[in-house]
């Protein structure tokens, strides 16, 4: 696993930005003000804040949309802070101000950050230095910021949590999504045989990155299973919960694992739909079968463990930089519109990630 560079070495100053780091009285951010309809999306402008002792300032570049900011959004996602907050667990951007009592980063450094306090719909972010990860010069926000949350997320799937081997064979579901293609194109590394349920629009995409597709509305993904794979596959990745989780836990061999990384559900999620699905990942672990069931919750994973979040960013960046692995941008929107971001979740027909475009 390749180690994060510091901050300071080798810093990035790339000239077409310096314009856009001219002082502003002002600077604008999104808040969720409520629970319900894009409605609840509100943009804010005030004074641009200063960064705290020890902490550094981020001029935003790129800001990624996911699905849990559309949960937030409706009032479904627990780990959400009170209303009124800024969502958004990840950005790309620049190092505009360092306060005076931090060290190891410098003013102009192009980085990548994930916030597991959320905050990230804004113009400027303050937060302390250990959360950035440097950034080459010549990677597109767009592309890094795809990255961020959905490759650590999937990153910590097959590795930490369902220890994959190499030539496996793995269930993946919602595999057309931010996460989804995340888990395709870094399993492909592993030679998995990777099972993918989408809806028919998106097959092609599970395709493309070496998957096998099911669509769910036609299939019964759990009979299509036990007739290709009769032993049952090595490992399922579920982020919907419920009953669906179940038929995943059915769809692994006796001694494999299934991944839940979510409780989405068909209504945005919701404390109750939590409770129950720690409660059934207890239950079924309960179960003489050898099978497992972890719970991955990568906001959690990166407060835990800088260490683990530093290092394993720095490895996926650089395999971005070696043409290893390519997000799958969906959609770019400016901030201000964010509500087009959201609805485009919501409705569900975007591929990949979702990117909101901060700079002006």
């Amino acid at each position: 696993m390749a180690n994060a560079a510091p901050l300071n070495s080798d810093v990035e100053q790339f000239s077409d930005y310096e314009a856009r780091l001219l002082p502003m009285k002002n600077y604008k951010r999104i808040v969720i003000n409520g629970q319900g309809s894009t409605d609840v999306l509100e943009t804010v402008e005030e004074p641009i804040p200063e960064p705290l002792a020890g902490d550094v300032r981020v001029k935003v570049l790129a800001a990624g949309v996911g699905y849990s900011d559309v949960m937030a959004q409706h009032g479904g996602y627990p780990l959400a802070p009170k209303v009124p907050f800024t969502p958004g667990y990840d950005f790309v951007g620049v190092v505009d101000r360092v306060s005076s009592t931090t060290s190891g980063v410098d003013e102009g450094q192009y980085v990548a950050a994930l916030n597991p306090e959320f905050g990230s719909y804004a113009q400027y972010v303050c937060l302390p230095p250990k959360m950035l990860v440097p950034v080459p010069s010549d990677l597109e926000p767009t592309e890094v910021v795809s990255l961020i949350l959905n490759y650590l997320t999937a990153h910590c799937i097959l590795h930490s949590k369902g220890q994959v081997k190499n030539g496996e064979t793995v269930l993946i579901h919602a595999a057309a999504g931010g996460v989804g293609t995340a888990l395709l194109q870094l399993g492909k590394l592993s030679n998995l045989t990777m099972y993918g349920t989408a809806s028919a629009n998106k097959l092609s995409t599970i395709e493309e990155h070496g998957g096998i597709p099911i669509d769910y509305k036609s299939q019964d993904f759990l009979q299509y299973l036990r007739r290709e794979v009769p032993g049952g596959i090595d490992a399922a990745f579920d982020p919907i919960g419920g009953d669906n989780l179940s038929r995943s836990y059915r769809a692994i061999r006796k001694g494999g694992r299934v991944v839940s990384y979510g409780f989405a559900g068909e209504k945005f999620g919701g404390l109750k739909l939590m409770v129950l699905g720690a409660l059934k990942v207890a239950l079924l672990n309960c179960r003489p079968d050898g099978k497992r069931v972890k719970l991955c919750a990568t906001p959690g994973e990166v407060k835990k463990n800088n260490a683990w979040y530093r290092e394993t960013l720095a490895e996926l960046i650089d395999m971005l930089s070696a043409g290893k692995i390519k997000p799958v941008v969906g959609a770019q929107i400016p901030l201000l519109e964010v509500k087009r971001a959201h609805q485009l979740i919501e409705q569900g027909g975007v591929t990949g990630k979702v990117v909101l475009v901060c700079d002006e």
